[in-house]
């Protein structure tokens, strides 16, 4: 990681981020300062994407998860005025949280941080999360939803935990779909509808960055003085291909005044670099730049705009307080920032109208009219409808008892993914759709994630003072017999 040849193509990125280095890359990498295979997230090594959705009235609404097989460092950046997060304390470098195991994107703001029970109980099931007890498992997911509700008709049409169950079902390592799916589902931004968007880059040496995005900010993507999206000027490549400035005659931005003070814009940027968790805090804060390059204003009081970080690289971490490991570590954070930018643009980009909401491309289609990958960003990848009959089997799954992972099984080594039990009949209140409005059913008494860590916190330390008073006492012994 830390070797000559990856230091001379990170210093090259760093001073050209948007050049495509010349070099003889493995066979299964692309060129360095090229994007990946997908162009998204999930080509760093060790990352993947789950989301599902329903725009069927009264929903319009989501959730989003990026898994992580192998237990990951990671932290995070809040820095809007009106967040709706869920287990970031854990993840400052100050806190002795070892990684995370999924982190969630998702909609229906503060009522859609359940969902986040339902991945808990998928990776339960998996056996993965840190070890408590005799075959316990606590797994750490933290999460950030974007405000969407009552934008499908109706606020108590929201996500739960069977939601975030059939999206972690969902997940895999492939293409990522984009625009107004998953937790981006209900999103808008400047006027227009948001949504998921997703990229990355090869540094080179097998190192990747990516960024998946849910773009849903108080502030506007386009720029009032040509309507161009801010975030296209660092696309990679041909990646924005076909796209044009729009004309004159259609360049009207819609006006935000009116627009509710409650949105956010909420992403996770990755690398498979090997990081020390403050690096990882350091590439989750320099990834806020990556917004603000896009998106203008950003960070407002009505915003709850948070970047996570997440490293997937096993060895020598690199270290913030090393020099040599600097110029590699700013080549990184340098990355990340700019290629959450591109996945902002993309997210805005992919987007297609609903309802009374515009998308850029209908508003300004002849900036779209020559962009032939569009529909490839909007339909490649896998991001189920939750339906009546998904929404029943996943409660039927979550209302069995966990089974106890085997003893001394590795908690990090992927599991086959459980089959959701048969649909069943449910006592719960049902809407029209046959969907439970809002739903907290995780599947039997478990302690929440916050009490388990505490917990296995207090056990080490109490383990670490045992320690003390034993050592304390075997040199007052050995003081007695010298003396």
């Amino acid at each position: 990681m830390k070797s000559s040849r990856f230091a001379a193509i990170a210093a090259a990125a760093l001073v050209c981020p948007g050049l495509v280095l010349v070099g003889s890359p493995a066979s299964a990498n692309p060129a360095a300062g090229a994007p990946g295979a997908h162009n998204a997230i999930t080509d760093v090594p060790g990352i993947q994407v789950g989301q599902v959705q329903s725009d069927t009235a009264p929903y319009l609404t989501g959730t989003s998860v990026v898994y992580m097989p192998q237990m990951s460092v990671a932290s995070v950046d809040q820095r809007g005025g009106a967040p709706a997060t869920k287990e970031t304390d854990l993840l400052s470098p100050l806190n002795s949280n070892p990684g995370v195991n999924a982190i969630q994107l998702g909609g229906s703001s503060m009522y859609g941080l359940s969902a986040t029970n339902g991945i808990i109980r998928w990776l339960e099931d998996r056996g993965e999360g840190v070890r408590v007890g005799a075959g316990g498992v606590a797994p750490i997911v933290p999460a950030a939803d974007i405000f969407d509700l009552g934008r499908g008709g109706d606020p108590k049409a929201r996500t739960s935990a069977e939601w975030g169950y059939l999206a972690a079902q969902a997940t895999s390592d492939g293409p990522v779909r984009q625009g107004g799916v998953g937790g981006g589902t209900g999103a808008r931004g400047g006027g227009l509808r948001g949504g998921v968007g997703t990229a990355s880059v090869h540094l080179g040496d097998g190192i990747y960055v990516g960024a998946m995005v849910i773009v849903n900010p108080a502030g506007s993507p386009v720029d009032p003085a040509d309507c161009t999206l801010y975030g296209v000027k660092f696309g990679i490549g041909n990646e924005f291909a076909g796209y044009k400035a729009p004309k004159k005659q259609e360049c009207n931005p819609p006006s935000t005044a009116a627009q509710q003070p409650a949105n956010t814009t909420i992403a996770v940027v990755a690398t498979n670099a090997p990081l020390e968790k403050a690096a990882a805090q350091r590439m989750s804060g320099n990834a806020h730049d990556g917004m603000a390059r896009a998106i203008s204003p950003i960070h407002t009081l009505g915003d709850g705009d948070t970047v996570f970080a997440v490293s997937t690289g096993k060895g020598e971490a690199l270290q913030i307080n090393d020099p040599a490991d600097t110029r590699q570590l700013n080549a990184i954070f340098n990355a990340g920032a700019s290629t959450l930018a591109r996945a902002i643009a993309k997210a805005v980009l992919s987007s297609e109208s609903i309802g009374n909401t515009t998308s850029y491309c209908d508003r300004y289609p002849s900036a779209c009219k020559g962009m032939k990958q569009l529909k490839q960003w909007r339909t490649q990848g896998n991001a189920p409808d939750v339906t009546p009959e998904t929404f029943a089997q996943a409660t039927q799954a979550l209302a069995q008892t966990p089974v106890p992972a085997p003893a001394g099984a590795d908690n990090g080594k992927p599991k086959p993914k459980p089959k959701a039990a048969p649909a069943g009949n449910t006592t719960q209140q049902e809407s029209q759709n046959g969907m439970v409005l809002a739903s907290d059913n995780t599947g039997g008494p478990t302690l929440s994630t916050g009490v388990t860590t505490g917990l296995l916190a207090a056990g080490i330390l109490g383990v670490g003072l045992l320690g003390m008073h034993l050592r304390g006492r075997r040199r007052g012994q050995a003081s007695d017999q010298l003396a």
